[in-house]
């Protein structure tokens, strides 16, 4: 059995989020049925439509014709959920949406994933990953040496999208078992933006932000560094600690020593001084090749990533180690690579089990449906009544109790006297920590241990990302803190898994993209490229909280609690799942390059008068309409529309383009585009972003009060479960703020509380 054996799910969507979002409800043990029109998936000629779509049946359904739309009402009335990927009013026009579906049939769970919003302009764009990032501000983000909008050649938001939404789907079945009730959920392409910028769309007004021009990284201690040989790495020194040694280690601890530095790790990421140290670690670095730099930062205990390529990461012993490469027979193709399963459940796992399946409608078993309980709902979201204690630092680890908390869970952050290390760096830590309270506790003195073991006695999960041995070396691994709940669920994410060659090594979020191939691919034939994203750090915290759900929805069958792992590697598979697909003649992944524009003339950023936009032209039609749209019908004459879908980013076409919309308004070129159905859309400035009218429509931002940062703007919703509205239920907290409450909250008396506050064992803020 796996955790969600028993539920089907019906699958209608096409393309990334949906199908990859169903893919990890398949791997553990749901039966997810695909209907796929008649043309079949739009990405079905895709390598990663093989991933994304195992473990499925797919059947073919015509829904425009009205006995295939009965076969689907068919296979809904027998499903625990469905899963819709279509663009606002069109599941009205099949009365499919949730109001006629739902009204009829509550035991549902019925989830929508608009590729946009469910409102506004945009939300009428076919789905596009270049088009959602240029309307969120994402590609503004992305850190390039040019002022102007990168376009990032990895779908990471639809990536996003598809692992938040398998987390809300699990959460509401995980509901469902509890009250026997199905309900809606949304998670849209902005809440996939939200998943992967919770740290970086979020300002407070007066706040030094960290920055700098080009991809390589804006400061010295975080940041990519070319070799004598012309090979690369990134220095991945995020705290003072590890930064020090990187000093000694290459002989520039003076350094510290500069005007303006004084010994003092925060001044080095002021401008001017900043830069001046960057400068200083190129001309050093650039003396040895860089294997000789890699063993003397290794020796030292320095986080460091060679820059390695996609195809070396995939065939590694690391990822080998970790299951997240599986090989499968194809009656076509032959043998296919593609990732394995992603999170490591202990008592229910997840398995690969084959690739998707074709079926006739007819050929699909009757389905019961599970049934569930009949408790009441309680406010707050799907996972109210549920409390996780958050040990989790940085990003990756204390990022996951975070969705759980938007999505109602009871969120207890504990962390030492000192604080997490990631309070340094002020916004980020804001964005990656709301919604929690603070119990500031020395877990390394036996009485603070103890009174941990207490909270963990009236709690549902733990969840950290210590590094290997330092929880049971805290005596707070799995098998401690199952002799003091049976049915607690104790989740851990580190770098690499528990084995292999690197299991033991720090594990920050761009050291693993630098290895997984990520930022060469990126880079294309230029240099690499830092993601401003933090990908693997903000994947491994959604999958994590699937595992967690899932481990919830588990015990709510089996009674008992289990291990929950997962790994900063195995998540820079799945977010490089379509790209390391493999077999024999596959298509090439796009070609990158630094401060990229586009992948062609039809397809890229361009400048207009007043501000940038992306074209999105990618059929024949376009090209023809793009031509008229801007006045030169003679372009068509001189590009068949099939060429010209593959003229170069930088060639003749793509000149005569940017010279014609360069002197004319962004909103006039968007108009005469639109109206000859050209996709097109604004690409929102890191200037506009906060106040875009149509974020602000959409629901994206709220604001809220902090007692060091004043008025802060950041990210709303996770998804959104309007029958169980769910939110940030308070601010990220200062450090020990919540700690008596907590404590008085979970059975502690007053003496007991005087006593621990007395010895320093909790400190409260």
């Amino acid at each position: 059995m796996s955790a969600f054996s028993g539920f089907r799910i019906i699958d209608f969507c096409q393309g990334i989020a949906g199908p990859m979002a169903t893919m990890l409800l398949a791997d553990f043990g749901a039966e997810v049925i695909k209907v796929e029109p008649p043309g079949g998936d739009r990405m079905q000629d895709h390598p990663g439509y093989l991933c994304w779509n195992r473990n499925k049946t797919v059947v073919t359904l015509d829904l425009h014709r009205f006995d295939d739309l009965a076969a689907a009402r068919t296979l809904l009335a027998n499903a625990d959920a469905a899963v819709f990927d279509w663009k606002p009013g069109e599941l009205e026009r099949s009365g499919l949406d949730s109001v006629s579906v739902r009204g009829t049939d509550p035991a549902l769970v019925h989830a929508w994933f608009p590729p946009y919003s469910p409102l506004g302009r945009w939300s009428q764009l076919p789905p596009d990953e270049g088009l959602l990032e240029a309307v969120s501000g994402v590609a503004w983000l992305q850190m390039s040496y040019e002022d102007r909008p990168t376009y990032l050649v990895t779908p990471q938001v639809h990536y996003g999208q598809a692992m938040l939404g398998a987390g809300a789907i699990a959460a509401a079945l995980f509901a469902k078992l509890h009250t026997g009730r199905g309900q809606s959920l949304v998670v849209s392409g902005l809440h996939g933006v939200a998943a992967v910028e919770s740290g970086g769309t979020i300002k407070a007004a007066e706040v030094f932000r960290l920055g700098g021009r080009g991809s390589r990284g804006g400061v010295p201690n975080y940041r990519l560094y070319e070799c004598a040989d012309g090979k690369w790495f990134f220095l991945g020194t995020l705290t003072p600690q590890f930064f020090l040694k990187a000093l000694e280690a290459t002989d520039m601890l003076h350094l510290m020593a500069l005007e303006g530095v004084e010994g003092e790790f925060t001044n080095l990421l002021k401008p001017g001084i900043n830069q001046q140290v960057i400068e200083a670690l190129e001309a050093r670095f650039r003396e040895k090749p860089r294997q000789e730099w890699l063993d003397i930062l290794h020796a030292a205990g320095v986080p460091r990533g060679p820059v390695g390529t996609l195809e070396e990461w995939f065939a590694s012993e690391t990822v080998r180690a970790n299951g997240m490469r599986v090989e499968l027979e194809h009656e076509r193709l032959g043998k296919v690579a593609i990732p394995g399963v992603p999170v490591k459940l202990s008592a229910t796992p997840g398995e690969v089990r084959h690739l998707p399946r074709r079926a006739e409608p007819g050929e699909i078993a009757p389905h019961e449906r599970v049934r569930g309980g009949n408790a009441e709902s309680l406010p707050g979201g799907p996972l109210a009544g549920v409390r996780v204690l958050d040990l989790g630092a940085f990003i990756a680890g204390t990022y996951a109790p975070t969705i759980l908390a938007n999505w109602g869970a009871d969120v207890i952050k504990v962390e030492p006297l000192e604080g997490d290390p990631f309070r340094t760096y002020g916004l980020g830590f804001v964005g990656y920590n709301r919604g929690k309270r603070s119990l500031a506790i020395d877990l390394k003195r036996p009485e603070g241990r103890d009174a941990f073991l207490e909270l963990v006695r009236v709690s549902d999960v733990v969840l950290d990302n210590f590094r290997l041995g330092v929880r049971e070396r805290l005596g707070i691994d799995y098998a401690s803190l199952k002799r003091v709940n049976p049915r607690i669920i104790s989740c851990s994410v580190t770098g690499y898994g528990p084995q292999g060659p690197l299991a033991n090594d720090p594990g920050f979020d761009p050291l693993v993209q630098a290895r997984s191939g990520l930022m060469a691919l990126q880079g294309g034939d230029d240099e690499p490229v830092f993601y401003q994203i933090p990908v693997n750090d903000t994947a491994s915290a959604m999958m994590a909280a699937f595992g967690v759900i899932a481990a919830l929805a588990a015990r709510e069958v089996t009674g008992e609690g289990q291990e929950v792992t997962t790994c900063l590697a195995n998540q820079s598979i799945l977010t490089l799942s379509g790209e390391v697909t493999w077999y024999e003649g596959r298509p090439p992944n796009p070609k990158g390059g630094v401060d990229l524009l586009g992948l062609s003339a039809v397809n890229r950023y361009y400048a207009c008068a007043d501000g940038w936009i992306l074209i999105a032209a990618t059929r024949p039609e376009h090209f023809h309409g793009l031509c008229a749209a801007l006045g030169h019908p003679e372009w068509a004459g001189g590009w068949l529309a099939e060429q010209a879908l593959r003229e170069p980013v930088s060639g003749t076409l793509a000149g005569r383009i940017a010279e014609a919309v360069a002197r004319l308004p962004r909103a006039e070129v968007l108009d005469r585009l639109s109206t000859r159905g050209v996709p097109a859309a604004v690409a929102v400035s890191t200037e506009e972003l906060f106040e875009d009218p149509w974020l602000h429509a959409s629901g994206y931002f709220e604001d809220f009060d902090h007692p060091q940062l004043g008025t802060v703007r950041g990210p709303r919703l996770l998804g959104w479960f309007p029958e169980m509205p769910n939110g940030y239920p308070r601010r990220s907290p200062l450090v020990g703020e919540h700690s008596v409450e907590v404590l008085r909250e979970c059975g502690f008396d007053e003496a007991r509380v005087a006593e621990l506050l007395a010895a320093g064992i909790v400190a409260q803020g």
